[in-house]
């Protein structure tokens, strides 16, 4: 199951991009996006968020 941002909470920081080991982790227009085909759910997007945006779909 992939990961996904909450935009509502996103703080648009970026430290959950740095921290995918895959790269399926984009900014768009100021808020970050996972794209769910690439993401692996190994939760580094979601431990690393300050206000906890990521979260399992």
């Amino acid at each position: 199951m992939a990961y996904k941002i909450n935009a509502d909470e996103c703080l648009g920081c970026g430290a959950c991009a740095g921290e995918c080991p895959v790269g399926a982790i984009t900014e768009k227009d100021g808020k970050y996006v996972i794209n769910p085909d690439e993401c692996i759910s190994c939760g580094a997007c979601a431990s690393t968020c300050p206000v906890e945006a990521p979260s399992e779909e």
